[in-house]
């Protein structure tokens, strides 16, 4: 007996999921400012450069 990993839609489901894709797919994709990449990208480089200062050996 074979089992399928994925579901697969058949009928009113089918077709429902089918036009809400479509639907979605006309929808304008969000875009970032080049501010806001920018303020990422600064972000990203600082978290690499990341060191913790040394801790404190008490003698």
């Amino acid at each position: 007996m074979t089992i399928n990993s994925s579901p697969v839609l058949t009928g009113e489901s089918a077709r429902a999921f089918v036009e809400e894709a479509e639907r979605n797919a006309k929808l304008p994709t969000p875009r970032l400012s080049p501010e806001r990449e920018a303020q990422i990208a600064a972000f990203l480089k600082k978290s690499r450069e990341f060191v913790l200062p040394p801790k404190d050996k008490k003698k």
